[in-house]
């Protein structure tokens, strides 16, 4: 299956966005991130320029994209909804030249603030979403890093299929998230006795990475030896991917 993980670094300056919630005291940015700058202005247009994809640096969208399913509240730089993989490479390649940070997005749906942050927020739901096959006799799927858990599943069961790792949020989050949260769920256990584990790493087989680097290369499974000689080389394998895409049950 397709799905995501998450990387930046880096510092940014973000413009100004007071954000005003019902029955709660106005929230905004510090002071010297007040005056929008050149770099953010240049980021925007590069990015137009460059990609295909959405781009979204509108103080509405900014807000949108402030919060998710936690307490936390952290007004990004900017939002960026892809159309295509290529749209994702040169959208991470113009953030790179920059020294922006990124943070990936799918439904939004995670309880610690993991896909709010001062950064280029790059969110995979809207396109990037799709079952892109079903392996019924080897009881695997593609899918890209927006594909929702019930979207998933709806297409498995057609092949009397399921997936087994289960969040409370399984309408909404999306395969990638869950493969950044390594998530599980309330019926996951049930997985540990009819399929290959209860946790989101027992179902993935693959990854097709991009790191914020731009290096791009598929990793699968590894014994321990072979884990600790690729983290030993300290190239991109051995490092934190930034996004990823992939196969698994």
């Amino acid at each position: 299956m397709s799905t995501t993980a998450h990387s930046g670094t880096a510092d940014a300056t973000a413009a100004a966005l007071p954000i005003q919630f019902d029955g709660m005291p106005t929230v905004s940015e510090p002071a010297t991130a007040r005056d929008r700058s050149s770099t953010v202005r240049k980021l925007d247009a590069q990015l137009k320029e460059r990609t295909n994809a959405e781009v979204r640096f509108d103080d509405g969208s900014r807000a949108a994209y402030s919060t998710d399913g936690s307490n936390y509240r952290q007004v990004p730089i900017g939002v960026v909804v892809p159309r295509t993989l290529d749209d994702v490479v040169s959208t991470v390649a113009v953030c790179r030249d920059h020294d922006v940070p990124i943070t990936t997005r799918g439904g939004g749906t995670s309880l610690a603030g993991q896909t709010t942050n001062v950064a280029v927020i790059i969110d995979f739901s809207k396109y990037l979403n799709a079952v892109e096959s079903i392996d019924a006799e080897e009881q695997t799927a593609w899918v890209q890093p927006g594909c929702n858990l019930d979207r998933l599943r709806h297409e498995a069961s057609d092949h009397g299929l399921t997936y087994g790792p289960d969040p409370s949020t399984h309408s909404r989050n999306t395969l990638g998230g869950m493969i950044g949260n390594n998530s599980c769920g309330t019926h996951s256990i049930m997985s540990e006795f009819y399929g290959p584990g209860a946790l989101t790493a027992d179902q993935v087989l693959e990854l097709e990475v991009l790191t914020y680097h731009g290096d791009r290369f598929t990793v699968g499974s590894m014994s321990a030896e072979e884990l600790d000689a690729a983290i030993e080389t300290a190239d991109a394998r051995g490092a934190h991917p930034g996004t990823a895409e992939g196969s698994a049950r």
